[in-house]
């Protein structure tokens, strides 16, 4: 991906193939739990607003919404999300895996607007199962899980897991094993996850299923 968005820099920054080439790689930093070298590339190519007018995947917002939430600056990542949202509904943009900012938002809210986050849960999951994926229904899930407690938390992340074991997105299928393991302390469950974290280089979700391994101890 660095490769790429080097020949995409040559092209000429502020194009198209340059915000998705660095949107590709922050999303891939993110996802690996290399927060501060995505922090650095995104400072680097300027990945920031103002936004292109022309379709971006994924979509940046949502991408620089997850970051600003990594890094910590959590009002900052929510109105970017909200932002994202908004720039969805005027395109008309439904897809939940190129702009993932419902799932990322419903969980920044969880705490202090548990309402609009438990709303937001049930629109991505409505328009996940529009979409039909693997992937999207799985993401859904754990979104729901996440703001579910006990046995529904349990059962949720239990059926996240088995749509992403079909989809192609081997990140997010290790993250919801790691997820339903600690959710029903299973070491075996945990295993698998670490194994899958590995196999994919998510360092921080392996670091994840580790901690949860050993406090099983």
């Amino acid at each position: 991906m660095r490769k790429s968005l080097a020949f995409a820099e040559r092209v000429g920054r502020g194009l198209p193939l340059h915000w998705s080439s660095t949107c590709n790689l922050v999303d891939t930093l993110l996802a690996r739990g290399h927060v501060q070298e995505a922090w650095a590339v995104a400072e680097e190519h300027r990945f920031a607003p103002p936004y292109p007018s022309t379709v971006v995947l994924p979509d940046p917002r949502s991408v620089r919404g997850r970051l600003l939430l990594a890094v910590g600056r959590t009002k900052d990542g929510i109105n970017e999300l909200e932002a994202a949202e908004k720039a969805a509904a005027a395109r008309g943009h439904h897809n939940t895996v190129i702009a993932p900012w419902g799932g990322d938002l419903a969980r920044a809210l969880a705490s202090e607007d548990p309402r609009r986050a438990a709303e937001l849960a049930v629109s991505v999951r409505r328009r996940a199962e529009r979409l039909g994926t693997d992937t999207a229904i799985g993401e859904a899930l754990r979104v729901e899980a996440f703001l579910a407690t006990g046995k529904q938390a349990a059962s949720l992340y239990a059926k996240a897991v088995t749509y992403l074991a079909e989809s192609p997105a081997a990140y997010e299928h290790a993250a919801a094993r790691v997820d339903y393991g600690i959710a029903i302390r299973s070491a075996a469950e945990l295993d698998r996850g670490l194994a899958l974290a590995e196999s994919c280089g998510a360092d921080g979700l392996v670091e994840r299923a580790r901690k949860a391994l050993d406090q099983l101890m």
